[in-house]
């Protein structure tokens, strides 16, 4: 796992002013990253970027929600090993429709395990395609898109005082090599191709809305999966040859998690500030 901060570095300089002292909900949705598994409470992701932990990360003492929105009130409705259809059909209805001086900030991760689900325990299909087709993946991708689409209508439609929304897109354990029978699982010849695919839709989504935001946890996490000791591969970081997933393969660990806390925070610190200033 190694030690010491992971991910991008991020300024303090923006956490030194509020970014606004009215009512703020963060709202967690989707899978088990967004739930935590894989780390203490106080250090998932979702944790972390309320409250930083200064003792663990001292480089990003203030460098979080609480400090630049007074008002802040959290939930996290993500629950483990939920696909997408689950995150519209199940969490979307417990989050309320809020008052008009309420403003929103969402944090989403959906459609990794539409991808990983059933482990090649049974026939590929929509919502659970591991071991699929390319061929097949073309319609089932599209799928995850539209179910995504209507989980962002249905968030903005209960944030009247608006809101922005910020979705990652998936990770690969694979470091890009594509062998997760390296691990145990059933080989699964187009997965890397299929994973591209699924982030392409991801990317098309974000770029269709003005208030939501791609998180690329992808691009940060090559190099730190199966093969991130492996200094002969592509994506190999010869300055933190560390693995940043947790013993299931497809969490992250605690490292993992600081690091997908500092590209959600990168991300807002590019929106937010100016956002509420409006």
């Amino acid at each position: 796992m190694g030690e010491g901060p992971a991910g991008p570095a991020v300024s303090s300089i923006p956490f030194q002013k509020i970014w606004s002292d009215g009512k703020v909900s963060l709202i967690g949705l989707g899978d088990s990253i967004t739930r935590g598994l894989g780390a203490q409470s106080k250090h998932t992701y979702f944790e972390l970027l309320q409250q930083n932990d200064d003792v663990q990360y001292p480089d990003m003492k203030r460098c979080d929600l609480q400090h630049v929105f007074p008002g802040l009130r959290a939930n996290n409705y993500a629950q483990d090993y939920t696909v997408t259809r689950e995150h519209v059909e199940k969490q979307l209805p417990r989050v309320p429709i809020h008052p008009p001086d309420v403003k929103g900030v969402i944090v989403i991760t959906s459609g990794g395990n539409d991808l990983i689900h059933d482990y090649g325990r049974s026939e590929p299909t929509d919502g659970a395609m591991y071991g699929c087709s390319y061929k097949q993946a073309i319609d089932w991708t599209e799928n995850i898109k539209d179910r995504l689409l209507k989980l962002i209508e249905g968030i903005n439609s209960r944030f009247p005082g608006g809101c922005q929304i910020f979705l990652a897109n998936i990770y690969d354990p694979t470091d890009g090599v594509s062998d997760p029978q390296s691990k145990g699982l059933p080989r699964w010849p187009d997965a890397v191709k299929i994973l591209g695919l699924t982030n392409k839709k991801i990317a098309e989504l974000c770029n269709s809305y003005d208030n939501v935001h791609l998180v690329d946890i992808h691009s940060e996490f090559l190099g730190h999966g199966i093969h991130c000791t492996e200094f002969w591969r592509r994506y190999y970081h010869s300055d933190d040859p560390h693995y940043w997933y947790y013993e299931n393969l497809e969490d992250p660990n605690r490292r993992g998690y600081d690091a997908i806390r500092r590209l959600f925070l990168t991300e807002m610190i590019k929106v937010l500030p100016a956002w509420f200033r409006t």
